[in-house]
């Protein structure tokens, strides 16, 4: 059951009060009325979440922009290579004195399936994790082998030479 059913089903049905009730669940006395006259205005919808998406977007282009950058494209693809973001803004600019970002132009070419993606990073689900079944099971070494100016080659990560170099009198 939800909170707001509760809350709901608290001040409506065990006639509480609304201070009451947002004390004991601990939300706002305000968010409780809201619920309560949203109830009695709605019934049983007032229980469903509502979308916060707002209901309008004072700063997204307009009908008739968002036309014009894909007719741009359009007219652009077909003379060259030239038809990308900062091209059309230029275009934009200076021949409909209509100001818009290249990441503007980019999203709405996007939406309207005018660009083929072409990631330039591999999608981390492709990435193989080093990790093992069992604490040592697997180990991963961390050193270099370069030759040493005898020619023998050294133990990795110390700079002496390599067993396979030393003389035969030396300790082994």
């Amino acid at each position: 059951m939800s909170k707001a059913r509760l809350v709901i089903t608290a001040v409506i049905t065990e006639s509480r009060s609304q201070g009451e009730v947002a004390r004991t669940y601990g939300v706002s006395q305000s968010w409780v009325s809201r619920l309560v006259t949203r109830y009695r205005a709605e019934g049983e919808a007032a229980f469903e979440p509502r979308s916060r998406r707002p209901k309008t977007s004072p700063r997204a282009i307009g009908d008739a922009t968002a036309g014009l950058i894909t007719e741009l494209r359009k007219g652009l693809a077909g003379q060259g290579p030239g038809a990308g973001p900062d091209t059309i803004c230029w275009h934009l600019e200076h021949h409909h004195r209509i100001r818009v970002s290249p990441a503007t132009v980019s999203r709405y070419l996007a939406r309207a399936g005018l660009v083929t993606p072409e990631p330039r990073k591999r999608p981390k689900s492709s990435y193989l994790r080093f990790e093992a079944e069992l604490p040592n099971e697997c180990w991963q070494p961390d050193f270099t082998h370069y030759p040493l100016a005898d020619g023998c080659p050294s133990l990795p990560g110390t700079g002496s030479p390599a067993p396979s170099c030393w003389p035969p009198s030396a300790p082994r």
